[in-house]
């Protein structure tokens, strides 16, 4: 059965866009089967997974109809791309930016309950394709707005990205306190948490090591991921060039090899947590 994840933290520039991909790419190099849905209007990424299929096919990747169009037509699967064997992208552009106004305009406030059919539009257009796939990550804006709260609402899981900063934290909690009220205030929603991702801003620092303990603290040992993201500056190098993957392109060296190990550590772990909720 398809589980739907959402990674999310209210503060920006957590890391939560390259986190997200790279946990995209290395489930689907795991096996899975993984639709990667992008609902943030700036397309972050979109843009990571065009860089990634240019680099790896040696030509950009060809979007025929945006997520935008395809929502105004009901069906979403016609938006889907394949950038390589088990991974699939649903992708953003600047059209996006439309989608609350889109929503206004077909669900006026006549229609019954039109608050709610709006957040959950998108949810209902995903479940006529989900069936097709293992996994879907969602990537959603660092903001309460339709585009977060129609993520939420289509999800089984959430991720909380939390880069080891204070302001970061704020944001975890603040993300995390949010969604237990959406989930208070909808009938329809039923998700859990997969656990929250340290990411560190640098390694062996002491304020990251405080701002880890200072999670535990918050939100519990056992939801806390055991396997924290070093900091590697060759996750900058992906945000500009693309993931380098050493089974598919020969421009890949022991920095790129280490960052695949680290996110397949990760990704295993992400599956036991899956795994012990069902």
């Amino acid at each position: 059965m398809v589980k739907k994840i959402v990674f999310g933290n209210f503060k920006g520039g957590v890391g939560k866009t390259t986190n997200s991909v790279m946990f995209s790419y290395e489930l689907a190099k795991e096996g899975y089967k993984v639709l990667l849905c992008d609902l943030d209007p700036q397309a972050n990424s979109t843009q990571l997974l065009n860089r990634t299929y240019r680099r790896q096919h040696g030509e950009p990747l060809d979007i025929d109809k945006t997520m935008m169009v395809a929502i105004q037509e009901n069906d979403l699967e016609p938006s889907v791309v394949e950038i390589m064997d088990n991974l699939f992208l649903l992708p953003s552009n600047k059209d996006f930016v439309d989608y609350p106004d889109y929503l206004e305009l077909t669900f006026p406030p006549d229609v019954p309950d039109y608050k709610e059919t709006r957040i959950a539009h998108f949810s209902n257009l995903l479940s006529e394709i989900e069936d097709q796939y293992d996994l879907i990550i969602i990537d959603c804006p660092p903001t309460i707005s339709i585009y977060t709260n129609s993520a939420i609402y289509s999800s089984d899981l959430i991720v909380v990205v939390l880069q080891t900063q204070q302001r970061s934290l704020d944001g975890a909690l603040a993300f995390w306190e949010y969604a237990q009220t959406f989930y208070n205030k909808y009938e329809n929603v039923d998700f859990g948490i997969a656990g929250i991702l340290p990411v560190l801003m640098k390694n062996d620092s002491g304020v990251d090591n405080q701002i880890i303990k200072d999670s535990i603290e918050i939100f519990g040992t056992k939801n806390v991921f055991s396997n924290i993201v070093k900091h590697r500056d060759r996750l900058k190098r992906y945000d500009r060039e693309g993931i380098a993957d050493p089974d598919i392109t020969d421009t890949w060296d022991y920095h790129d090899k280490r960052i695949h190990e680290l996110y397949s550590a990760i990704a295993n772990e992400f599956i036991e947590r899956i795994e012990v909720e069902d």
